[in-house]
Formats: C-alpha cells, structure tokens, sequence
C-alpha cells in the first residue's frame, strides 16, 4: 500500500466546499490535509466533513508547507495560470479546474513547468474518467453505431440571477464557453479521439461574457454542432450518430447531479440497449487516477496536451464568432 498523497486546496470556493474537497477526502490514495483561507467561517464548512483540516491563512504558507504533496485549485478563471505555475515551482502537483488557461497558448507554459519539475500537473476535466464516457468511446472504436456521421452537443443552465457570479464577469473569465464549452468540445474529441478542421460559430454576447454560444465544425471524419447557454433551462445532452445506430448520453457532464448516468444505444430495429452507472463519481474517480499517477507512474488520463486541444477549438469559436 503506498502512503496517501496529501492534498492541500487553495481557496474555500463552493465548488470545492461541495464536491471536490469531499471527492478528495473520500477518495482512495488520497488524504484532505490542508485547506487556505482567510475567512474562518468558510473553513467551518470543510471541517464539518474533515475535522483534522489544517487551514493555512493564505495561499503561498500552504504552498511553503512540505507536509502537502498536490494542490487542488479552484480559482476564479484567470487565476488559474499564476497559481498554478507558483505551486509547481513550489514543488506540488498540481490540479486546477477548467478551464486551466485562457488560451491555448499558456498551455505552452504550464506543460514546459510541469516536464521541466517532473511533477503532475492537469486540468480538472473530470468526465474522461466517468466509466460512461469510457464506455461511449470504445462503443465508437468498436463500431457499434457504424461510421459515425454526425455528432451534437448541448449544456444549459441560467444564473442570470446570481450577478456576482464569477460567470458573469468578464474581468474574471466569465462566460458560458470557458465554463461548459469544455464539455461539448472535449467530450466529442474524447469520444471520438479526433481533431476539428474547421470550425464556425456565433455568439449572443451580454456585459462581455459570452451568454449563448452555437458551434459548428468538421472534424476529419464527422461534422459537430453544439450549443452552451448560461441563460436557458438547464439541459445536458451528447449525441453521436452512425450511419448503423445512434449513442446518447442523457447526464454526460453532471452525472448523479443532473440525473442517472444512461447511455442508450440505439440500434436497428428500434431496439434500444441502456446501460446505467448510478453509483460512479467522477470527481473521486478523477482524484484517485491522479494519485496513482503521482505514486505508481501509470500515464494519466486527460494530460495537459488534451486540455490544450480543447482550448484550442474554444479558441477558435472565440475567433471566428459573428454576433448573435
């Protein structure tokens, strides 16, 4: 049995509070050691699930402490570069929520601090190690849906309410691509493992942030059309159609959240084959994978190199966008 990796989190975000702190002290190979934060009050909240907590008063007195190995980051978006640059050059491994960048370019960076330490570093794109998405993947490399013809993505939720939300600011990355984009451009190029050539798109802009995005591309094998909103009725939904059936996730991004995980292979005949995964959390399974990388030295799922190409395509849907 190898030691626990010990884990400290930089900032007492409610994302963290409620899934990614929790995932951690869960997760087999991992132990949740220290936490920073300036607010007494926020740090309650995680000792409530991890009483032994230690709570560092800022961020570089955890990063100076030896005692934590790998560092969780959940920053505001353009946070997410500094910090994770200063805890690799601290000598952590580093995850950090999507998206880790704010161009493609600064994937550059981090992947020549993370070769140049040795050090793990990646972005947090917890869906690749959902077993539905594995399982969606080899259904494709098997030809199970035939030649795939055609693949569509959808990810809504409306927080137009919540004004102070780092989604709706600009100044802080906001906007609905660089918060969802991710999942429909990375789960099709997960899924099918190739790259666009072409890509179109348009985009309803509100005070700067992108609200509605439509995107359209080519990939070598297969057109994509997708779509995210943070100001419609929350709807998640993958599609890939093959000329010989058609695989649809129902909660590909937000499983056990959204709903049950469900992939449904639908076939000639009508005949549809479903297949659930209730139990699975992504968030422990992602946490678990990277401690055996930090361990064991097994190649870890969804390197930088793939986060890259992610970025890349949202950078080009930034580029090339007419106004909706």
């Amino acid at each position: 049995m190898h030691k626990p990796v010990q884990w400290g989190v930089l900032g007492a975000a409610k994302f963290a509070r409620q899934y990614m702190a929790p995932a951690i002290h869960a997760a087999e190979g991992a132990q949740l050691t220290g936490l920073a934060t300036s607010s007494a009050a926020k740090a309650e909240t995680f000792q409530a699930f991890c009483p032994n907590l230690k709570v560092y008063a800022d961020y570089d007195a955890l990063l100076a402490d030896p005692l934590i190995e790998a560092v969780y980051i959940p920053l505001p978006n353009h946070l997410h570069v500094e910090w994770s640059l200063r805890a690799l050059e601290a000598g952590k491994h580093v995850l950090c929520e999507k998206p880790m960048t704010m161009s493609a370019p600064e994937f550059t960076t981090l992947i020549q601090k993370r070769d140049q330490t040795g050090l793990l570093a990646a972005e947090a794109y917890m869906i690749v190690h959902h077993p539905q998405w594995q399982f969606v993947r080899k259904l494709i490399a098997d030809g199970a849906i035939g030649k795939l013809v055609h693949v569509t993505g959808a990810f809504s939720f409306d927080n137009r309410a919540d004004t102070t939300n780092i989604r709706n600011r600009a100044e802080t990355g906001g906007g609905g691509l660089r918060d969802i984009g991710v999942y429909v451009i990375g789960g099709a190029r997960f899924a099918t493992g190739q790259e666009p050539i072409e890509v179109q798109s348009a985009i309803r802009w509100e005070d700067g942030i992108d609200a509605f995005t439509e995107i359209r591309a080519q990939f070598p094998g297969f057109t994509y059309s997708s779509y995210v909103s943070i100001r419609m009725h929350p709807h998640q939904e993958m599609v890939f159609h093959g000329e010989g059936g058609v695989i649809r996730l129902t909660a590909p991004f937000n499983a056990r959240v959204f709903g049950e995980a469900r992939v449904e292979l639908h076939r000639p005949g009508l005949e549809v084959q479903i297949t659930r995964f209730p139990g699975d959390d992504h968030y422990r399974l992602q946490v678990e994978a990277f401690c055996r990388t930090v361990r064991e030295g097994v190649d870890y799922p969804c390197p930088l190199e793939f986060s890259r190409g992610t970025q890349d395509m949202i950078d080009k849907v930034f580029a090339g966008a007419v106004p909706l």
